[in-house]
């Protein structure tokens, strides 16, 4: 006869839910720059501040582990990856790769309310010089950002194209939130903003040549933004 434990599963999932929490919370902070490149993070800290146990905090620094977000060095503790000039580069350079075909298959697949929720995330985003504050801005934009480029991504209709995109968006936000002492996208935003405009005009044309190009352009120009934070 199978016995089964109730309490142990309600503990189980209690545990669950508290990495889960952990998970979500230290890695809104990571893409954030919360922390910046090569720094450890304080695991008892933490522990404390979420008011969870060693156990769900380690769950989900191991799980961040994976997604390649954080370093756990064994005996040491766990930090932020620091990644060279030329390794950011090399990645930006796939990136770009990647964004530039996924851009071209949904302009062979959008339609017009497609383009009008673009249109209309990038309207937002065009809004930040009403932002003083420039954490404020760079969240904003931030924020603005990954929701534009996922509607692009939903819009070429293919999981494959999406789950593997949506990886790489998370280290291209980590890289740029943790690269220096200052936010490099402060001053940017509005090239940005610009460059979205015409990665829409060549949706909207179902122009693949051109949204590939500009959608290249978008993403390797955080290599030279980048390179200045070394």
């Amino acid at each position: 006869m199978l016995v089964v434990d109730g309490p142990g599963i309600a503990r189980s999932a209690a545990n669950g839910r508290r990495s889960s929490y952990a998970y979500d919370i230290v890695k809104e902070r990571l893409l954030e720059g919360h922390w910046r490149a090569g720094e450890y993070i304080g695991v008892e800290a933490l522990k404390s501040e979420l008011g969870v146990s060693k156990q769900p905090v380690m769950e989900a620094l191991r799980k961040l582990a994976g997604d390649d977000l954080v370093e756990i060095i064994p005996q040491v503790g766990c930090r932020v990856p620091a990644y060279g000039p030329d390794e950011i580069s090399d990645f930006f350079t796939l990136f770009a790769s990647l964004e530039s075909e996924a851009a071209a298959i949904a302009a062979a697949r959008s339609n017009d309310p497609d383009i009008a929720r673009l249109a209309g995330i990038n309207a937002q985003i065009g809004a930040y010089p009403a932002i003083l504050d420039i954490r404020d801005r760079v969240h904003h934009y931030r924020t603005l950002n990954r929701a534009f480029h996922t509607v692009i991504l939903e819009m070429a209709r293919s999981s494959v194209v999406t789950r593997a995109s949506s990886r790489m968006w998370d280290m291209s936000d980590l890289l740029i939130s943790t690269s220096g002492h200052t936010d490099p996208l402060a001053d940017e935003i509005g090239a940005r903003h610009a460059e979205h405009e015409l990665i829409i005009a060549a949706l909207r044309a179902r122009d693949t040549g051109a949204v590939r190009d500009h959608m290249r352009a978008h993403i390797l120009r955080n290599i030279p933004m980048l390179r200045q934070q070394h």
